[in-house]
């Protein structure tokens, strides 16, 4: 394993080639469950700097990083190939999440250049990169990457903004282990 500065040109170039990366995060404490979730969707994910990078997070089934990011801010990305030479970064930091209810959200959201679709987006991951670190990635496979699929999506273009709102209020209020997500559920 190598410890990088910083992100640098050609960590970003992996790291933006990269269809698929993972978020980890946990509550403090001992108690509660950690969490890692899959990511993917070209122009979903951004490096913003050196120390920086975000990105979208749609509606979905829970909200764990949320709920555990407002709680301690904890967050570690991993990005693995798994086609070309082996590789896997590792990002860890402190992330924020900024929920589409947050005037902020706007701004942030206009340094994505072209996401898929922002309908469903219900905040954006601000993370400041802390410590940034390459492995060799050797028992990764090698899988084909045939596309990104577009269920999320266009789950989400039949619901309007009241119907988010609603399924943040019945269905992401609250993380599995009962930890408070959104202020406004």
């Amino acid at each position: 394993m190598k410890v990088h500065e910083r992100i640098d040109g050609r960590l970003r170039t992996f790291i933006e080639a990269q269809p698929m990366f993972f978020v980890a995060t946990a509550p403090s404490g001992p108690d509660g469950h950690v969490n890692v979730s899959p990511k993917g969707m070209a122009g979903t994910f951004v490096v913003l700097g050196e120390h920086r990078v975000a990105y979208l997070d749609y509606h979905g089934s829970g909200a764990e990083t949320i709920a555990h990011l407002s709680e301690n801010g904890r967050i570690t990305l991993m990005f693995c190939a798994f086609q070309g030479p082996p590789n896997i970064v590792r990002l860890h930091g402190h992330g924020r999440a900024v929920p589409v209810t947050d005037p902020a959200h706007a701004d942030l959201l206009a340094l994505f250049p072209s996401p898929p679709d922002t309908h469903g987006v219900r905040s954006v991951i601000d993370i400041t990169v802390e410590r940034v670190s390459d492995s060799c990635g050797y028992s990764v496979p090698l899988m084909s990457y045939e596309g990104d699929r577009d269920l999320l999506i266009r789950s989400h273009e039949r619901r309007t903004d009241d119907d988010l709102a609603e399924y943040r209020r019945r269905k992401n209020a609250v993380s599995i282990d009962g930890r408070p997500v959104f202020a406004d559920s």
